[in-house]
């Protein structure tokens, strides 16, 4: 539990009460579980976008592999998501549906600005009605269509905004201000990755951690191209250039 106020005891009971002060306690519970999740970076390069998530293994006994960060949504656009895995992959389902719709409906790939503002008006939704709690999750959704590369990050107030780099999670403030330092325009995709994986390691490193090739996720999505996760062998080369 979270400490509460007594100012604040009697607005946090639904999602729909305003505070006096003019704040909605449940949104920001939300956001609080949101700095809890394992750290997620996306960032545009010159023909695509590149996201990269740091897995937390709690045990020798757990593989990997069975712990998703970066979502497949469709053929061009990936998700990251820090927060409730749930919500995520709740989220992440109502967004493939909603791409493969787009498909039927109009006979083309869903744009991804489109996909973000939609998967922002339900993260809304759930703001607004008794009986309904917001989702406790943060995407970075990315991908390439026939504007460009696209790299949009969604709150669980419904807030959206656009981004030629962007962190979720905990270690996000490190990771961006290593971003903000060191980014720039149209980076070559392996600089654009060995600048991700530098974020990375900033943001994991307030919990003394390190960069370990089996924790790591990495997808490239670049202009007519699918998506792609980078192989173990390939992420050995590129760590080898930190």
């Amino acid at each position: 539990m979270y400490p509460v106020s007594r100012r604040s005891s009697a607005y946090d009971r639904v999602s729909t009460m305003f505070s006096p002060d003019g704040r909605l306690y449940q949104v920001e519970y939300a956001s609080k579980i949101v700095e809890q999740g394992t750290l997620g970076a996306g960032m545009v390069f010159d023909k695509g976008v590149v996201l990269g998530a740091d897995k937390k293994v709690s045990s020798r006994l757990l593989l990997p592999e069975s712990i998703e960060k970066i979502f497949k949504v469709d053929e061009h656009i990936g998700v990251i998501s820090a927060g409730l895995v749930g919500d995520a992959r709740r989220l992440v389902q109502i967004a493939r549906k909603q791409a493969q719709e787009n498909v039927m409906y109009f006979d083309e790939k869903i744009p991804v600005e489109t996909l973000a503002k939609e998967t922002s008006a339900v993260k809304q939704l759930f703001t607004q009605y008794a009986g309904m709690r917001p989702f406790g999750v943060s995407f970075i959704i990315g991908g390439t269509d026939d504007s460009g590369a696209r790299l949009f990050e969604t709150e669980p107030s419904g807030a959206l905004a656009e981004y030629k780099a962007i962190a979720i999670g905990k270690g996000k403030k490190d990771c961006m201000r290593f971003f903000e330092k060191d980014f720039s325009e149209n980076l070559a995709l392996d600089d654009a990755i060995v600048l991700l994986l530098q974020g990375l390691d900033k943001g994991i490193a307030i919990d003394k951690q390190k960069l370990d090739i089996n924790k790591l996720d990495i997808v490239v999505i670049e202009e007519g191209k699918q998506f792609e996760r980078l192989s173990k062998q390939r992420l050995k080369t590129l760590l080898g250039k930190l």
